[in-house]
């Protein structure tokens, strides 16, 4: 009995420590074997060693399978009730840190590495928490009313659609975050990016699109006021809607800024006839838009502009290189968006 046992550890120990051979060759010892062959007439035909043979021949006895058995490794350091534990704190609370867990966990002795495999062994890592706007119980049931009431509305509805918003560009906006390669010469000219005093400056950009392309693109100098956000449409929403040949019925979309609100606005917009889309307030994530912005900021991330002047140069020329069969996809897959949003109860969804 002793003799056996030493002989199926040394089994397991030798086979652990060489190549692991295919299911096929051991098939084939067993078939040999089978027809009577001995150890060293099997290693012959196969070009293995009789004690493989041998091996391949005793385990299929024992286990009446060829398969390799599976290694039950080193204990898991954490109780199963240690594990729910965890997962249910995660849940409950995604912010705690593993110095958290680690602290309720401490007279188990449990570390921060044994928490990080369990979380991973259960689909869960890491993350940075997305940014998005604060939501007031409000804002969620409007959000949540403009998806379920645009929700079937048909595509050609959304083609008449003329979206616009403000936004911001830093002079060193997403080059400020860049990633280099690089071993440890770190403050190389070429591993460092220069910034200046105060972000270097920024500028205030309108823009407007369609299913149709990009409309025009304006710079905003100085404050902007109820006055100058009229002769920005006169002058850029009106000339985009004729270039882009909107035609007759289409329909203007803005958030709800005090700017976009004040009654010099919305008698503008009386006296030029524009039907305007009801817009839940806090809601870009259903502005097809700030796709194109973050498009927008790439592209000048790889232009890499000097000064504001570049930058504002910079800014026109990419807009306008948009393609519209980029902002068309845009539109065509509006519905998405309203879909996330129900799903999510009304809160932000991932666009």
């Amino acid at each position: 009995m002793y003799k056996r046992h030493l002989s199926t550890h040394s089994i397991h120990t030798t086979m652990a420590k060489t190549r692991e051979l295919c299911k096929d060759i051991r098939d084939k010892t067993v078939d040999l074997h089978m027809a009577g062959m001995g150890y060293r007439t099997i290693g012959n035909q196969l070009g293995e060693k009789a004690t493989t043979a041998g091996a391949i021949i005793r385990k299929w006895k024992r286990f009446k399978m060829t398969v390799s058995l599976h290694q039950s490794g080193a204990p898991c350091k954490i109780s199963p009730r240690g594990a729910s534990m965890i997962m249910r704190k995660v849940r409950d609370q995604p912010r705690t840190t593993r110095q958290d867990l680690v602290n309720d966990l401490k007279r188990a002795g449990t570390t921060k590495k044994t928490i990080s495999n369990t979380l991973r062994c259960h689909g869960l890592k890491s993350c940075s928490a997305r940014k998005v706007p604060l939501l007031k119980p409000a804002h969620v049931q409007a959000h949540l009313k403009f998806a379920n009431d645009h929700l079937y509305d048909p595509e050609e509805e959304w083609e008449k659609v003329m979206w616009s918003d403000e936004t911001k560009i830093e002079l060193f906006g997403l080059n400020s975050t860049r990633c280099v390669w690089r071993k440890e010469d770190e403050y190389n000219p070429k591993n460092t990016i220069p910034i200046m005093k105060h972000g270097g400056g920024n500028v205030i950009l309108w823009g407007c699109f369609s299913t149709k392309g990009t409309g025009r693109l304006h710079c905003i100098e100085g404050r902007m006021d109820g006055a100058v956000y009229c002769e920005i449409l006169a002058n850029n929403l009106l000339p985009s809607v004729r270039a882009l040949k909107m035609g007759c019925g289409w329909v203007f979309q803005h958030d709800n800024d005090t700017k976009h609100t004040a009654r010099a606005t919305k008698e503008w917009l009386y006296k030029k006839h524009l039907k305007v889309l009801e817009w839940p307030s806090q809601s870009p994530d259903l502005n097809p838009i700030e796709y194109l912005w973050r498009e927008l900021k790439v592209r000048i991330a790889q232009r890499q502009p000097r000064n504001l002047k570049d930058l504002k140069k910079v800014c026109m020329e990419e807009w306008a290189k948009i393609p519209a069969a980029v902002c068309a996809n845009l539109v065509k897959n509006y519905r998405k968006r309203m879909i996330a949003v129900i799903a999510n109860n009304g809160f932000c969804a991932k666009y």
